[in-house]
């Protein structure tokens, strides 16, 4: 499952996440697209292969959600940008399921995107972030990414007993217990 979110997480993660507007900045296949579908207005869904965003298309179409959802081909560090949201969805790619062998994932060395750059540009768009991290990546960098005076709000998510991802949520996305 190293290229799709559980729907369970993703149902989940989609109604901590609901806003009029979200940006799902590495939509892969869609499945994280697709549950954002049901929990707000609209959805921009970007992934840099062409072919992820064709089949992203036909499983919105399966969901009947596909209306909801504005698939774009590109560069997330060029076309975010360009847009505006109230929340932006980060998903990158991990570099594989090797991330596994690792004690502890350093979201800054082993992403093979710059993790700091890719903040600095969803956080010029909204400061409410949720970014999804292997379940071994290291909560001071995680933490990190909040800046300096700032609040994250790190969420395990498990699935049959079984911690699969660690959520980080930043800006209006952390959960006050209200």
């Amino acid at each position: 499952w190293f290229s799709i979110t559980p729907e369970k997480i993703a149902r989940h993660i989609a109604s901590r996440c609901r806003c009029d507007l979200i940006v799902d900045a590495f939509c892969g296949v869609g499945g994280n697209a697709i549950q954002f579908a049901f929990t707000c207005e609209r959805v921009i869904a970007i992934d840099i292969d062409p072919v992820k965003i064709e089949l992203a298309k036909h499983n919105a179409a399966v969901y009947g959600v596909q209306d909801r959802i504005e698939f774009i081909i590109g560069d997330y560090f060029q076309i975010i940008q360009t847009l505006k949201a109230d929340v932006v969805f980060l998903s990158p790619p991990w570099g594989g399921p090797s991330y596994i062998a690792a004690d502890v994932y350093d979201v800054f060395d082993m992403l093979p995107l710059d993790t700091r750059e890719m903040f600095i540009k969803a956080r010029a768009v909204t400061p409410n972030v949720a970014f999804y991290a292997p379940r071994n990546s290291c909560v001071d960098q995680l933490a990190e990414l909040a800046g300096p005076g700032g609040r994250v709000d790190l969420e395990q998510n498990f699935l049959n007993k079984k911690l699969k991802v660690l959520v980080a949520y930043y800006g209006e996305l952390i959960n006050t217990g209200t």
